[in-house]
């Protein structure tokens, strides 16, 4: 560990880039939208964050994991503060953490809310197989691994995946 002696917001945000989801560990923290806000003052630094839920159980991993990840650089003063409102979307997503999602083998949140008719559900919302890219999927639970997942199946590969819900 090294002290730090001249810090700028800039390095807090790179250093967050290496922060992950513990519930999805191809993303980070940058790519799912959640930190609002990274303010240093002297050598004190404020960090924003928004959970994708209000619930998240996953919040106090990644306030320890930003904490334990800055103490780890030097930084000694940290500030981090939860914000409600406005609440989380699906929008603040970086494009390329859906491509890491995808690749990971969970579907992206589609934004072009395409809807289809499913055995299973009426007006479901389309979800591309992160697998094989077919349209030709269904929805077997509004839940999945995680409460911000949907449960689906692809009707052609018969994979099952999670689909990242738009909110």
């Amino acid at each position: 560990m090294h002290a730090v002696t001249d810090i700028s917001t800039r390095q807090v945000w790179d250093l967050l880039e290496e922060v992950t989801d513990p519930e999805v560990p191809v993303l980070s923290i940058l790519d799912l939208g959640i930190v609002r806000d990274v303010k240093v003052d002297n050598d004190k630094v404020n960090i924003v964050i928004t959970p994708t839920y209000s619930g998240c159980p996953a919040m106090d991993v990644i306030s320890m994991s930003i904490r334990m990840q800055l103490l780890s650089h030097g930084y000694k003063e940290i500030n981090i503060s939860m914000v409600l409102s406005p609440a989380w979307t699906t929008d603040w997503m970086t494009e390329a953490g859906k491509q890491k999602l995808k690749a990971y083998g969970i579907a992206p949140p589609n934004h072009s809310q395409q809807v289809c008719k499913t055995e299973l559900f009426a007006d479901a919302e389309a979800v591309q197989c992160p697998h094989c890219d077919s349209w030709n999927t269904r929805r077997l639970s509004e839940f999945g691994s995680t409460a911000c997942k949907s449960l689906f199946q692809c009707n052609d590969c018969h994979e099952p995946f999670d689909y990242f819900k738009c909110h």
